[in-house]
Protein backbone atom coordinates (compact mmCIF):
# COMPACT_ATOMS: atom_id res chain seq x y z
CA UNK A 1 0.00 0.00 0.00
CA UNK A 2 2.73 2.24 0.90
CA UNK A 3 3.91 2.66 -2.95
CA UNK A 4 0.51 4.91 -3.63
CA UNK A 5 0.37 6.39 -0.05
CA UNK A 6 -1.18 10.29 0.35
CA UNK A 7 1.70 10.43 2.10
CA UNK A 8 4.59 11.44 -0.05
CA UNK A 9 7.35 10.62 2.14
CA UNK A 10 5.73 7.53 2.96
CA UNK A 11 5.37 7.03 -0.93
CA UNK A 12 8.70 7.96 -2.06
CA UNK A 13 10.56 5.49 0.74
CA UNK A 14 8.60 2.70 -0.51
CA UNK A 15 9.09 3.28 -3.83
CA UNK A 16 13.13 3.73 -3.57
CA UNK A 17 13.14 0.32 -1.28
CA UNK A 18 11.66 -1.18 -4.11
CA UNK A 19 13.74 0.11 -6.79
CA UNK A 20 16.72 -0.32 -4.57
CA UNK A 21 16.19 -3.92 -4.27
CA UNK A 22 15.21 -4.82 -7.99
CA UNK A 23 18.57 -3.67 -8.47
CA UNK A 24 20.59 -4.88 -5.53
CA UNK A 25 19.03 -8.56 -4.97
CA UNK A 26 16.49 -8.89 -7.41
CA UNK A 27 13.63 -9.98 -5.20
CA UNK A 28 11.97 -8.88 -2.53
CA UNK A 29 8.94 -9.40 0.15
CA UNK A 30 6.29 -7.42 -0.72
CA UNK A 31 4.27 -6.54 3.04
CA UNK A 32 1.10 -4.48 3.01
CA UNK A 33 0.78 -5.22 -0.70
CA UNK A 34 -3.01 -4.71 -0.44
CA UNK A 35 -4.19 -7.97 -1.24
CA UNK A 36 -6.38 -9.73 1.40
CA UNK A 37 -4.96 -12.03 3.88
CA UNK A 38 -8.58 -14.13 3.45
CA UNK A 39 -8.28 -14.18 -0.20
CA UNK A 40 -4.57 -15.62 0.01
CA UNK A 41 -5.47 -17.90 2.60
CA UNK A 42 -8.61 -19.15 0.61
CA UNK A 43 -5.96 -19.64 -2.62
CA UNK A 44 -3.51 -21.74 -0.58
CA UNK A 45 -6.42 -23.86 1.09
CA UNK A 46 -7.68 -24.62 -2.43
CA UNK A 47 -4.36 -25.46 -3.84
CA UNK A 48 -3.65 -27.85 -0.93
CA UNK A 49 -6.64 -29.58 -1.07
CA UNK A 50 -6.20 -30.31 -4.56
CA UNK A 51 -3.15 -31.74 -4.05
CA UNK A 52 -4.54 -33.57 -0.87
CA UNK A 53 -6.76 -35.81 -3.17
CA UNK A 54 -5.93 -39.30 -4.32
CA UNK A 55 -3.69 -39.56 -7.36
CA UNK A 56 -6.63 -40.53 -9.89
CA UNK A 57 -8.51 -37.74 -9.03
CA UNK A 58 -5.37 -35.38 -9.91
CA UNK A 59 -4.33 -37.66 -12.88
CA UNK A 60 -8.30 -36.58 -14.41
CA UNK A 61 -6.69 -33.09 -14.94
CA UNK A 62 -3.08 -34.47 -16.31
CA UNK A 63 -1.23 -32.45 -18.97
CA UNK A 64 0.31 -34.10 -22.15
CA UNK A 65 3.75 -32.39 -22.01
CA UNK A 66 4.20 -34.98 -25.33
CA UNK A 67 1.74 -33.13 -27.26
CA UNK A 68 2.20 -29.65 -25.66
CA UNK A 69 0.33 -29.21 -23.61
CA UNK A 70 1.52 -27.85 -21.10
CA UNK A 71 -1.28 -26.36 -18.57
CA UNK A 72 -2.93 -28.41 -15.91
CA UNK A 73 -1.17 -31.27 -13.65
CA UNK A 74 2.07 -32.87 -13.67
CA UNK A 75 4.46 -34.56 -11.82
CA UNK A 76 8.38 -34.25 -12.18
CA UNK A 77 10.52 -36.71 -10.39
CA UNK A 78 13.43 -37.12 -12.63
CA UNK A 79 17.04 -36.50 -12.33
CA UNK A 80 18.38 -32.74 -13.35
CA UNK A 81 22.26 -32.03 -15.18
CA UNK A 82 23.92 -32.14 -11.99
CA UNK A 83 22.32 -35.90 -11.07
CA UNK A 84 20.24 -35.02 -8.36
CA UNK A 85 16.25 -35.79 -8.17
CA UNK A 86 13.94 -33.00 -9.24
CA UNK A 87 11.42 -33.99 -6.91
CA UNK A 88 7.80 -31.97 -7.19
CA UNK A 89 4.09 -32.54 -8.38
CA UNK A 90 2.67 -29.10 -9.85
CA UNK A 91 -0.51 -27.90 -11.51
CA UNK A 92 -0.10 -25.06 -14.53
CA UNK A 93 -2.28 -23.10 -16.21
CA UNK A 94 -3.15 -19.80 -17.48
CA UNK A 95 -5.32 -17.24 -15.11
CA UNK A 96 -5.26 -13.94 -16.82
CA UNK A 97 -6.34 -12.24 -18.84
CA UNK A 98 -9.91 -13.82 -18.48
CA UNK A 99 -10.03 -14.31 -22.71
CA UNK A 100 -7.01 -16.52 -22.61
CA UNK A 101 -8.18 -18.73 -19.55
CA UNK A 102 -9.40 -22.17 -20.23
CA UNK A 103 -11.31 -23.23 -17.17
CA UNK A 104 -12.61 -26.82 -18.09
CA UNK A 105 -9.08 -27.26 -17.04
CA UNK A 106 -9.15 -26.26 -13.68
CA UNK A 107 -9.45 -28.00 -10.80
CA UNK A 108 -13.45 -28.50 -9.61
CA UNK A 109 -12.69 -29.71 -6.63
CA UNK A 110 -12.09 -28.17 -3.92
CA UNK A 111 -15.39 -25.87 -4.91
CA UNK A 112 -14.21 -22.70 -4.38
CA UNK A 113 -10.64 -22.78 -6.21
CA UNK A 114 -11.91 -21.49 -9.69
CA UNK A 115 -13.67 -18.38 -7.32
CA UNK A 116 -10.97 -17.96 -5.60
CA UNK A 117 -8.33 -18.40 -7.71
CA UNK A 118 -9.68 -15.74 -10.57
CA UNK A 119 -10.43 -13.16 -7.63
CA UNK A 120 -6.62 -13.58 -7.09
CA UNK A 121 -5.33 -13.67 -10.66
CA UNK A 122 -7.22 -9.79 -10.58
CA UNK A 123 -5.83 -8.20 -7.52
CA UNK A 124 -2.49 -9.67 -8.48
CA UNK A 125 -2.80 -8.14 -11.88
CA UNK A 126 -3.24 -4.23 -10.39
CA UNK A 127 -0.52 -5.57 -7.88
CA UNK A 128 2.12 -5.90 -11.19
CA UNK A 129 0.46 -2.50 -12.12
CA UNK A 130 1.55 -0.56 -9.73
CA UNK A 131 5.22 -2.72 -9.31
CA UNK A 132 5.73 -1.76 -13.04
CA UNK A 133 4.86 1.56 -12.79
CA UNK A 134 7.54 1.99 -9.56
CA UNK A 135 10.26 0.02 -11.78
CA UNK A 136 9.34 2.73 -14.79
CA UNK A 137 9.88 5.22 -12.38
CA UNK A 138 13.16 4.24 -11.33
CA UNK A 139 14.51 3.96 -15.08
CA UNK A 140 13.54 7.63 -15.09
CA UNK A 141 10.54 6.43 -17.84
CA UNK A 142 6.79 7.62 -17.79
CA UNK A 143 5.01 5.29 -15.05
CA UNK A 144 2.96 3.24 -17.48
CA UNK A 145 6.17 2.48 -20.17
CA UNK A 146 7.38 -0.67 -18.88
CA UNK A 147 3.90 -2.31 -18.33
CA UNK A 148 3.24 -1.32 -21.76
CA UNK A 149 6.55 -2.65 -23.13
CA UNK A 150 5.35 -6.29 -21.50
CA UNK A 151 2.07 -6.43 -23.24
CA UNK A 152 -0.30 -4.14 -21.12
CA UNK A 153 -4.02 -5.71 -19.54
CA UNK A 154 -4.93 -7.31 -23.20
CA UNK A 155 -1.38 -9.01 -23.82
CA UNK A 156 0.92 -10.29 -20.68
CA UNK A 157 -0.27 -12.99 -19.36
CA UNK A 158 -0.35 -14.71 -15.85
CA UNK A 159 0.46 -18.42 -15.40
CA UNK A 160 0.28 -20.04 -12.46
CA UNK A 161 2.06 -22.75 -11.23
CA UNK A 162 1.79 -24.22 -8.15
CA UNK A 163 4.20 -26.30 -6.73
CA UNK A 164 3.78 -28.77 -4.28
CA UNK A 165 7.35 -30.88 -2.78
CA UNK A 166 6.87 -34.35 -0.52
CA UNK A 167 8.73 -34.23 2.37
CA UNK A 168 11.82 -35.94 1.42
CA UNK A 169 13.44 -38.58 3.11
CA UNK A 170 17.34 -37.75 2.16
CA UNK A 171 16.79 -33.93 1.17
CA UNK A 172 20.56 -34.05 0.18
CA UNK A 173 19.84 -36.25 -3.18
CA UNK A 174 16.98 -34.07 -4.17
CA UNK A 175 16.21 -30.60 -5.18
CA UNK A 176 13.00 -29.22 -6.04
CA UNK A 177 13.62 -26.80 -9.02
CA UNK A 178 16.86 -27.25 -10.41
CA UNK A 179 18.72 -23.16 -10.27
CA UNK A 180 17.33 -20.90 -12.98
CA UNK A 181 16.05 -17.62 -13.74
CA UNK A 182 12.86 -16.87 -14.31
CA UNK A 183 12.26 -15.74 -17.68
CA UNK A 184 8.32 -13.68 -16.84
CA UNK A 185 8.48 -9.83 -16.61
CA UNK A 186 7.64 -10.43 -13.23
CA UNK A 187 7.14 -13.52 -10.61
CA UNK A 188 5.20 -13.51 -7.86
CA UNK A 189 5.01 -16.13 -4.79
CA UNK A 190 2.61 -17.57 -2.19
CA UNK A 191 3.76 -20.59 -0.03
CA UNK A 192 2.97 -22.39 2.81
CA UNK A 193 5.60 -20.65 5.02
CA UNK A 194 7.85 -24.17 4.91
CA UNK A 195 11.37 -22.22 3.35
CA UNK A 196 12.91 -23.72 0.39
CA UNK A 197 13.81 -20.80 -1.75
CA UNK A 198 17.23 -20.08 -2.13
CA UNK A 199 18.96 -17.20 -3.82
CA UNK A 200 22.68 -16.93 -5.53
CA UNK A 201 23.85 -14.04 -3.81
CA UNK A 202 27.67 -12.65 -3.64
CA UNK A 203 28.80 -16.05 -4.71
CA UNK A 204 26.80 -18.31 -2.43
CA UNK A 205 23.42 -20.00 -2.40
CA UNK A 206 21.45 -17.96 0.80
CA UNK A 207 18.04 -19.37 1.63
CA UNK A 208 15.40 -16.59 1.77
CA UNK A 209 13.61 -15.96 5.15
CA UNK A 210 9.61 -16.71 5.63
CA UNK A 211 7.51 -13.83 6.43
CA UNK A 212 4.47 -14.25 7.55
CA UNK A 213 1.65 -12.62 4.92
CA UNK A 214 3.73 -11.57 2.16
CA UNK A 215 4.56 -12.42 -1.39
CA UNK A 216 7.94 -13.11 -2.75
CA UNK A 217 8.82 -11.12 -5.91
CA UNK A 218 10.95 -11.83 -8.70
CA UNK A 219 12.39 -9.39 -11.28
CA UNK A 220 12.30 -11.86 -14.22
CA UNK A 221 14.85 -11.63 -17.41
CA UNK A 222 12.22 -9.90 -19.35
CA UNK A 223 12.38 -6.74 -16.78
CA UNK A 224 15.97 -7.52 -16.68
CA UNK A 225 16.26 -7.03 -20.71
CA UNK A 226 14.25 -4.29 -20.94
CA UNK A 227 16.15 -2.01 -18.11
CA UNK A 228 19.51 -3.17 -20.29
CA UNK A 229 20.84 -5.10 -16.68
CA UNK A 230 20.03 -2.29 -14.10
CA UNK A 231 17.25 -4.44 -12.31
CA UNK A 232 18.20 -8.05 -11.85
CA UNK A 233 16.97 -11.44 -12.26
CA UNK A 234 18.82 -13.70 -9.78
CA UNK A 235 19.55 -17.24 -9.97
CA UNK A 236 17.56 -19.24 -7.64
CA UNK A 237 16.39 -22.89 -6.96
CA UNK A 238 14.00 -24.79 -4.77
CA UNK A 239 15.17 -27.40 -2.22
CA UNK A 240 13.18 -29.88 -0.42
CA UNK A 241 12.24 -30.57 3.06
CA UNK A 242 12.79 -33.69 5.23
CA UNK A 243 9.85 -33.27 8.24
CA UNK A 244 7.35 -30.80 6.15
CA UNK A 245 5.13 -30.51 2.72
CA UNK A 246 6.52 -27.53 0.57
CA UNK A 247 3.65 -25.97 -1.43
CA UNK A 248 4.53 -22.71 -3.54
CA UNK A 249 2.12 -20.33 -5.56
CA UNK A 250 3.78 -18.76 -8.19
CA UNK A 251 2.37 -16.73 -10.94
CA UNK A 252 4.82 -15.71 -13.85
CA UNK A 253 3.92 -12.74 -15.84
CA UNK A 254 4.79 -12.88 -19.37
CA UNK A 255 4.69 -10.91 -22.35
CA UNK A 256 3.36 -12.43 -25.40
CA UNK A 257 5.69 -15.07 -27.22
CA UNK A 258 6.13 -13.21 -30.36
CA UNK A 259 4.14 -9.50 -30.57
CA UNK A 260 6.86 -7.83 -28.53
CA UNK A 261 10.83 -7.71 -29.24
CA UNK A 262 12.45 -7.93 -26.44
CA UNK A 263 15.75 -5.63 -26.05
CA UNK A 264 17.18 -3.24 -23.92
CA UNK A 265 15.17 0.14 -23.83
CA UNK A 266 17.15 3.11 -25.72
CA UNK A 267 16.35 5.71 -22.65
CA UNK A 268 18.39 2.83 -21.01
CA UNK A 269 21.36 2.29 -23.27
CA UNK A 270 24.30 5.05 -23.75
CA UNK A 271 27.73 4.96 -24.70
CA UNK A 272 28.97 3.74 -21.27
CA UNK A 273 26.49 1.24 -21.32
CA UNK A 274 25.93 -0.25 -24.65
CA UNK A 275 22.65 -2.83 -24.95
CA UNK A 276 23.40 -6.31 -22.94
CA UNK A 277 20.79 -8.16 -24.62
CA UNK A 278 20.33 -9.17 -28.20
CA UNK A 279 16.68 -8.53 -29.66
CA UNK A 280 14.67 -11.45 -28.98
CA UNK A 281 11.17 -12.51 -28.93
CA UNK A 282 10.07 -13.90 -25.50
CA UNK A 283 9.91 -17.17 -27.58
CA UNK A 284 13.17 -16.65 -28.59
CA UNK A 285 14.53 -16.07 -25.27
CA UNK A 286 12.68 -19.00 -23.86
CA UNK A 287 14.17 -21.59 -26.02
CA UNK A 288 17.84 -19.55 -25.55
CA UNK A 289 17.40 -20.06 -21.89
CA UNK A 290 16.80 -23.74 -22.13
CA UNK A 291 19.61 -24.98 -24.37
Amino acid sequence: KGINSEDLEVREKCREELRKAAVDWGVMHLVNHGIPEELTGRVKAAGEGFFGQPIEEKEKYANDQAAGNVQGYGSKLANNASGQLEWEDYFFHCIFPEDKTDLSIWPKTPSDYIDATKEYAKQLRALATKVLAVLSLGLGLEEGRLEKEVGGMEELLLQMKINYYPKCPQPELALGVEAHTDVSALTFILHNMVPGLQLFYGGKWVTAKCVPNSIIMHVGDTVEILSNGKYKSILHRGVVNREKVRVSWAVFCEPPKDKILLQPLPETVSEAEPPRFPPRTFAQHIKHNLF
